[in-house]
């Protein structure tokens, strides 16, 4: 491929490679990257694997080619989720790792996600722009002597490890309505089956990167309703759903309920915070943050607010040696998983819980749900959205509100919390509302605000 090609390409994001297939991303380009990221970490071994879409192994294949001629022995791990690269880089103790997947995008898109040694994350501020500009170049050489593509296996190793976060014995049956969305899911939940006391009613259990039933992102509320319906009419005690890299999952109590990831995030503090009595530290986001803060400080942890997004949680993590670190959003970071994020770890360890206290998970959330009800996270898009910030923030101005900045604005006026803030990845703004058992305050604070945002005053 020509540079001058290349430099039309926008698939190089802040935190990843995202595009669509072929004319933002395609096979020159993942060779182009693949002897770039070669070049860029002096890498001797480098992890790949790939989703399910159709794309996939195509690009995986061409990355292969220019991470080997790049110098590079490639550890080709297959299908996978991107969670078993970040497992298979500390296993293989090789120095790079690269995920060909587009998570929860739409079917003709696709991308990659890249880390370094200990599977901590690159990104364009430590290195992928680097990267981005040798591709845009073309100045990266062949390697003094070709790598090696070889397959490799660890996936045996990944389920022992993920299944080390539970006490399998003490686990009452289960039966559980699983929702793969026919991404890279299914396979792992069948290997789990034959080692615990589960009963599974599969849907969109096949990989299919045709994705007949919509992209893979549980979030979207369209999305809900197949595995809600589906737990009431097999009388489940727990629906779980994926999206197509299975980094993230989303839970569903016995009465079909979508449980917001804000309320797992404190629930998953709380275990954690049971089975390791060494650091008590937890990490959290700032956009919901009242019902997490006291859960940890009442069970004898150490919250800790990060900004969003994986690379700043994980690098907090770090700092703190924090044992967990969780996201609203439903990604779940754990230390002892090279502080990584997990899609499996999660429901296990509510499966846990719910083992030990003998209760249901629509018990174990209610609760909680009254003390902070939320709004669940609400996204526009708005043509000035630093201006939109800015007419929030007057909004509030003469109420005595406390303001934070860690990530977007926060506002904390007595009873009631707001988030707002630009969206890492998406052209949109995203509002937060949580308040201190007023669900009415909060559902006013929130109308108020939209009228904001939507420009019709309040």
């Amino acid at each position: 491929m020509q540079n001058d090609e290349m430099k039309r390409l926008g698939c190089f994001k802040a935190y990843d490679v995202r595009g669509r297939i072929p004319d933002e991303l395609n096979e020159d380009v993942a060779f182009a990257i693949g002897r770039a990221f070669a070049a860029f970490l002096g890498a001797q071994e480098v992890v790949v694997g790939c989703d399910c879409r159709l794309s996939s192994p195509g690009l995986k294949e061409a990355l292969s080619s220019g991470l080997a001629g790049g110098g590079a022995d490639v550890l080709d791990i297959g299908l996978c989720g991107t969670e078993e690269v970040y497992f298979a880089m500390g296993a293989l103790h090789a120095d790079g790792g690269i995920m060909v997947t587009a998570s929860h995008n739409p079917a003709e898109y696709n991308g990659m996600k890249f880390v370094r040694r200990g599977s901590r994350p690159i990104s364009s501020d430590n290195g992928l722009l680097d990267i981005e500009e040798m591709v845009r170049t073309g100045t990266v050489q062949a390697g003094a002597a070709a790598g090696s593509v070889r397959r490799v296996d660890v996936r045996n190793r990944y389920i022992d490890h993920i299944l080390g976060y539970v006490e399998a014995a003490g686990l009452k049956p289960l039966k559980a309505v699983v929702n793969a969305g026919n991404g890279s899911a299914g396979p792992i939940i069948d290997l789990l089956e034959k080692r615990l006391p589960i009963t599974l009613v599969r849907l969109q259990h096949e990989p299919d990167g045709t994705f007949p039933h919509g992209v893979p992102n549980p979030l979207l509320p369209e999305n809900r309703e197949m595995t809600s319906r589906a737990v009431i009419e097999a009388g489940a005690d727990i629906g779980i759903a994926w999206d197509g890299d299975f980094d993230r999952c989303f839970l569903f109590d016995e009465e079909g309920g979508f449980i917001e990831g804000y309320y797992l995030v404190g629930l998953l503090a709380d275990e954690m915070l049971r089975r390791n009595r060494g650091s008590r530290k937890i990490i959290h986001d700032p956009r919901l943050v009242w019902n997490t803060q006291e859960i940890v400080l009442n069970s004898g942890g150490i919250p800790v607010m990060a900004r969003t997004g994986h690379a700043f949680i994980k690098a907090i993590m770090r700092q703190e040696e924090a044992i967990y670190g969780g996201e609203m959003s439903g990604h779940h970071y754990f230390r002892d998983f090279n502080y990584c994020d997990s899609g499996m770890i999660p429901w296990l360890l509510v499966w846990q819980l719910m083992s030990r206290t003998n209760m249901p998970l629509s018990a174990m959330v209610a609760e909680r749900i009254a003390r902070y009800p939320v709004s669940g996270e609400i996204n526009r898009k708005v043509p000035d959205p630093d201006g939109v910030v800015a007419a929030i923030e007057k909004h509030f101005q003469g109420m005595g509100c406390d303001k934070d900045r860690t990530d977007g604005l926060s506002i904390t006026c007595g009873s009631f919390r707001v988030n707002v803030r630009k969206s890492n990845t998406e052209p949109v703004l995203r509002l937060n509302v949580e308040s201190r058992g007023d669900r009415g305050l909060m559902e006013r604070i929130t109308a108020e605000l939209l009228a904001l945002i939507d420009g019709k005053g309040v």
